[in-house]
């Protein structure tokens, strides 16, 4: 197995020496909007409800309307908008008289609203088209790793974003559909769950432990680990050739910030290995006798 990793390793940094764009988002993105509606929240409401994990929404009552039902326990989410107190004719004419300036007050009100994720019930033809297709088959090896990782996080399947959250040592991923291909699906799983491998109660990893804020060398540190470690995932399934060119891109953006430093992979590497040996339930000693 260490044999796989250190060739997956001498791939990336061939194609970082070549040059690479920088970047990778292998899942179609939909900006957060009502289900019923369609139309997408706008300002501070979409940075909330974006950041939700969530993509397509309903309020109670619309839920009720399809015949669907809040699960129990489920938090609601605000919505934020303005309006305009309405006068009557007589005030406004008695407004008008005092001030031509004189402008009704706006009053901030609210509403709420629930992820599709946390309705039960809604018909399959409400739902979007993307997530009313037909499943995806998915493949049996990386499904296995998954399945076995010991000490697992829970893994949730939704929303627009691809995210581990350590306060609740949990993982969320789009669900398949969203992605062009099925390999990209696993190797974003598996980039979060080699972030998972950093938490305390696994591998304890200095870089995912310690508060890094975006852009900061242990963020970018962690970034690298993350993607070293899918890209081994990858490979051990034999789906590599699929996902390591957009994997390699997504670690040139992480090196630019540090500095463009290929030993820096090689460091990122090790710690990627470690990842992996705990994703596939060995470690690296077990590996090497295997190969003997």
């Amino acid at each position: 197995m260490s044999k796989v990793f250190e060739i997956v390793t001498q791939r990336i940094i061939a194609m970082l020496e070549k040059g690479v764009i920088p970047w990778r988002r292998p899942w179609k993105g939909v900006a957060p909007q009502n289900l019923i509606t369609r139309k997408p929240y706008r300002g501070i409401n979409a940075f909330i409800l974006g950041f939700s994990g969530g993509s397509y929404f309903l309020t109670f009552n619309q839920a009720k309307a399809l015949g669907a039902h809040v699960k129990k326990g489920a938090q609601g989410l605000l919505v934020v908008f303005w309006k305009f107190h309405e006068h009557s004719k007589q005030q406004q004419d008695d407004e008008n008289a005092e001030s031509s300036n004189n402008r009704p007050a706006p009053i901030l009100r609210y509403y709420t609203v629930f992820r599709i994720e946390d309705i039960e019930g809604i018909p399959q033809n409400k739902l979007p088209e993307i997530l009313n297709a037909p499943p995806i088959e998915p493949i049996a090896q990386a499904e296995k790793i998954v399945e076995q990782m010991p000490k697992r996080p829970e893994v949730r399947y939704e929303g627009d974003r691809a995210f581990y959250r350590p306060s609740t040592d949990s993982v969320t991923v789009p669900v398949k559909e969203l992605f062009g291909k099925v390999e990209e699906f696993y190797s974003t799983l598996f980039h979060e769950l080699t972030h998972s491998t950093g938490h305390v109660s696994r591998l304890a990893r200095k870089s995912l432990e310690t508060y890094a804020p975006f852009g900061s060398e242990d963020y970018s540190r962690e970034e690298l680990v993350a993607e070293m470690g899918a890209g081994f995932l990858c490979a051990v399934c034999g789906i590599d050739n699929s996902t390591l060119e957009n994997s390699a891109s997504y670690i040139d953006h992480w090196m630019k910030a540090l500095k463009e430093d290929n030993r820096v992979v090689i460091v990122a590497a090790g710690q990627a290995q470690k990842a992996a040996d705990f994703i596939l339930g060995s470690n690296s000693a077990e590996a090497a006798d295997q190969e003997d």
